[in-house]
């Protein structure tokens, strides 16, 4: 467990310094403004469909260093990925740091994902690990512009 939580920090530290697909998106087939009210996180994610495809997938904004390797983390892995694809990964990932999953039973198919699998024990960071997937998940599904953690 302590290999977990060792790749838990480097993972946090390394996408928050260098987040993935920081930036705002020209031309978007969406853009979803995600917030926080609780710690102030605030995230707009992009998104440009090819057919059922994400073609492309970014965001920018301001929060705390688990809520921004977060989203870096979810964009790099959803380029290329269908919209159902994505959908089931953010149920997947939901699960995960609510703790309903064990990181250790699916680590194969959560990759790097698994690292998030610690947030379950601390409640306050359940919400900024998920907030650019729950942003996301809006934008898949609905054509919501502002979704709220609270």
């Amino acid at each position: 467990m302590s290999d977990l939580r060792e790749l838990y920090q480097e993972t946090i530290l390394d996408h928050n310094k260098s987040p993935r697909n920081f930036r705002k998106m020209e031309h978007a087939d969406r853009a979803v403004d995600g917030y926080n009210p609780l710690c102030g996180d605030h995230y707009t994610v992009y998104l440009k469909f090819k057919g059922d495809f994400i073609e492309d997938i970014s965001f920018e904004g301001a929060g705390c260093a688990i809520s921004k390797a977060s989203a870096s983390v979810m964009s790099s892995l959803l380029i290329g990925k269908t919209k159902a694809e994505a959908q089931a990964m953010f149920e997947r990932f939901h699960r995960l740091v609510t703790g309903a999953l064990n990181p250790g039973e699916e680590a194969e198919e959560f990759g790097k994902l698994a690292v998030f699998g610690g947030v379950s024990e601390f409640p306050a960071r359940v919400k900024c690990a998920s907030l650019a997937w729950h942003t996301l998940h809006a934008g898949l599904v609905s054509n919501e512009a502002v979704v709220s953690t609270e």
